[in-house]
């Protein structure tokens, strides 16, 4: 454990907490901006997050007021820090990173603030920022040894090989990842996901997260991605590439799983799995396990898409629960008229909505799981709560950085 902060210290953050509301975004830009002036801290950045959205920077500038706010009652961010080590582990995070972002960090509050940024604020920001940083490299250090000891571990970047590519809808696609050296993976928990590392030509190396989509195994890992509109942009570079030239023998390298969104198998209380458009992606590896594992556990598969044209995995989700008196299924289509699901089962038509939720199933014992866009997670996570869904039984997944409408549920509890 770090050193704990002096009480001159929190009181100085704490002070800062106007300041940050009023410029954290800009300060936590610039920070990025000065950060990535040297292209090898660039490259270890997922930088779809860094595009027109600026999702990233949000995020962390939600991050660091949260810190400020709390700096004497750090206990409350501890969902927050797990999340983080688990998404540094990811992307291989590794100690002598860190001089990098605090060099950027401090120097964006000197940019923006000005003389208000005086020497004390200054060296008090530099000791928050290393009383966090030793927690986090830390837990890292613990999470990079429990994965390198376990049966089919590893640290660092491994190499795999593209084996199988399935077109599951339009727009998307599973990718079956083998290790090269052909010996045995990491069994994930489902719900995790995968850190790889792409060599692009013409683009260098980039950095994307990606869902395991199959059931735990100790051979492969599958994922499945949703073409992104643009190849141009940020979020597009990767997801195209993959669906225009990724096939059978194709290299990519990956870390092992992470994830703190994952099944918890020391229950058989229900589940509900609830997922939007490519985020059925965790939910098709919680569903393998369930049916393969404990099919008599109590779980309904709810899964929203646009239409049938783009509707993944369909009849791969109604043959896991068919025969199992205790395994659901149902989609909602959100253009157009009920009809027919490609699983071959009526559709219901519009949005998935908390009051559909608690209504077909077991609201007073069921754990929901959430994965989607963030309008999806928004309305779902605070529709759930508005019904009486307790928040420690609501878990969620979010694709990039979840930011301030995200996390919003969860302080409100």
């Amino acid at each position: 454990m770090p050193t704990p902060l002096a009480p001159a210290t929190i009181a100085l953050i704490k002070a800062t907490v106007p300041a940050l509301e009023g410029h954290g975004l800009t300060i936590t830009s610039r920070m990025y901006e000065r950060l990535f002036a040297d292209a090898g801290i660039r490259e270890l950045f997922n930088q779809s997050h860094h595009g027109e959205t600026g999702s990233q920077p949000k995020a962390l500038a939600q991050a660091v007021l949260a810190y400020a706010r709390n700096i004497d009652n750090l206990g409350v961010l501890a969902g927050a820090v797990e999340r983080i080590a688990q998404k540094h582990v990811a992307l291989n995070i590794l100690p002598e990173h860190y001089p990098y972002v605090a060099d950027a960090l401090l120097g964006a509050i000197q940019d923006v603030l000005g003389e208000a940024a005086t020497p004390e604020i200054c060296a008090a920001w530099g000791e928050a920022y290393w009383f966090l940083a030793e927690l986090l490299i830390g837990r890292e250090a613990t999470i990079y040894r429990d994965l390198a000891r376990k049966s089919g571990g590893w640290n660092g970047w491994r190499e795999f090989m593209v084996e199988s590519v399935t077109q599951e809808s339009a727009t998307i696609r599973s990718f079956v990842l083998v290790p090269a050296d052909r010996q045995p993976v990491l069994q994930h928990e489902p719900g995790q996901y995968l850190g790889l590392l792409f060599d692009i030509p013409g683009r260098g190396a980039l950095r994307r997260n990606y869902s395991i989509s199959c059931a735990p195994n100790d051979r492969a890992y599958r994922i499945t991605v949703k073409r992104e509109a643009s190849p141009d942009v940020p979020a597009g570079i990767v997801s195209n590439w993959l669906h225009d030239h990724a096939g059978p023998g194709t290299s990519v390298r990956a870390a092992p799983p992470a994830g703190d969104f994952f099944l918890d198998r020391g229950t058989d209380a229900p589940v509900v799995l609830v997922s939007g458009g490519v985020g059925l992606t965790p939910m098709i590896s919680i569903l393998e396990t369930i049916a393969a594992t404990a099919p008599e556990r109590p779980t309904w598969f709810v899964h929203g898409a646009l239409n049938g044209h783009v509707h993944a995995m369909g009849a791969h989700a109604r043959a896991l629960t068919d025969g199992h008196e205790n395994l659901h299924a149902q989609v909602f289509y959100a253009e157009g008229h009920a009809q027919e699901g490609t699983d071959g089962q009526p559709a219901e038509a519009g949005l998935i909505t908390a009051e559909w939720l608690v209504t077909h199933t077991p609201r007073e014992q069921a754990t929901y799981y959430l994965c989607g866009p963030k309008p999806f997670l928004g309305a779902l996570v605070n529709g759930l709560l508005r019904n009486g869904v307790p928040l420690e039984r609501i878990r969620f997944e979010f694709f990039g950085p979840a930011d301030e409408l995200i996390e919003a549920p969860r302080q409100a509890a």
